[in-house]
């Protein structure tokens, strides 16, 4: 009777100590009705899950990663180390490369020959990359009709592209030509000239017709990826555009070209960076002269490694395109994110 009277709640509603003990038991071992032991099974399971994940996408991740580093990143790293130095075809002979620090990227940056070959290649990538995007992006929307013989069409305008540049150049060089180029033989005939207009050789010149080539040659790329861009628009939109009452202008700059500006972004600063690292165009065409007047960096970083033999300043040339390019990545990356931040 005593030990049923203590397991009894008193009339206030207390319970003695083995009753709160039990219920306090049976709540802490329970979360929202389900007892902790299957909570912590069911995260201890997801948490199995996420690290399978994981190591499925690293293992997907490691050889591309691999890859970067070995033919990307070594090279890189390598770059530096010779623009710290006094590389030249002296000492590479010698066996030892003094260490000079930052000598290299200072003297670089402060000669004349850089800030000639700065301003040249601004010239140069802006003029390419202007005419390259708006000649591609017309034929892409040429492109867009239906008529025969399109898809070969299409697939034809890719040669310029698929060729070796150097064949490209030499092709054009000849083409040219002052004396006996088809160009100016057919402005003779059409008595447009008195005589052959030095496309190569005239300081004036020389640098639109570099850009004349290398914009022949980048219009197909620019075409292939805005083409793309444009087929990945779905229909509906500008049906719905035109049923409203959209004319052909207005149907570009409101509908068009905001859905087509993510892929306008990746075209040029595809083009840009190609521009700036390839120096083939110009050393097929002018070799940089005459007198620097198409000597771009890439250019100038070859003359300085192949015909100087001074490597350690080749290589601070590199880094600054390098720099310059990485900078273009970045800045197109954070366009991209702002546009998909609501």
């Amino acid at each position: 009777m005593r030990s049923a009277w203590r397991r009894a709640p008193d009339p206030g509603g207390r319970v003695d100590g083995s009753t709160r003990n039990r219920r306090d038991g049976s709540v802490r071992g329970r979360t929202d009705g389900i007892p902790r032991s299957r909570t912590g099974g069911r995260s201890d399971a997801a948490a199995r899950v996420r690290r399978r994940e994981a190591a499925v996408r690293a293992a997907f991740l490691a050889p591309a990663a691999a890859f970067l580093l070995l033919f990307l990143g070594r090279p890189l790293l390598d770059n530096i180390t010779t623009s710290l130095r006094d590389s030249t075809a002296a000492t590479l002979l010698g066996g030892s490369a003094p260490f000079t620090g930052p000598d290299n990227h200072i003297r670089l940056l402060a000669s004349e020959e850089f800030r000639q070959a700065a301003a040249t290649t601004v010239l140069y990538t802006a003029g390419s990359l202007a005419a390259q995007f708006t000649v591609g992006l017309a034929l892409a929307l040429f492109f867009q009709r239906r008529f025969p013989l399109g898809r070969i069409v299409r697939s034809l305008m890719l040669l310029p592209w698929l060729m070796p540049l150097v064949a490209t150049g030499t092709v054009w060089r000849w083409m040219l030509d002052t004396d006996d180029g088809v160009v100016n033989g057919a402005l003779r005939a059409l008595h447009a000239v008195p005589s052959g207009v030095p496309w190569l050789t005239g300081t004036h010149e020389a640098l639109w017709s570099v850009i004349l080539v290398n914009t022949w040659v980048g219009i197909p790329f620019n075409t292939a990826l805005l083409y793309a861009g444009l087929q990945a628009i779905p229909p509906q939109v500008h049906e719905a555009a035109r049923v409203d009452g959209a004319g052909p202008v207005r149907l570009f700059r409101s509908v068009t070209w905001p859905l087509l500006r993510p892929t306008a972004g990746v075209v040029l600063v595809l083009g840009a960076v190609y521009t700036l690292r390839a120096p083939d165009v110009v050393l097929a065409l002018t070799g940089g002269g005459p007198a620097g007047a198409t000597r771009t960096l890439a250019a100038l970083a070859h003359e300085q490694a192949y015909a100087r033999f001074d490597f350690g300043r080749a290589a601070a040339t590199g880094n600054v395109l390098v720099l310059v390019s990485l900078g273009l990545a970045l800045l197109h990356l954070r366009a991209v994110r702002r546009a998909r931040t609501p």
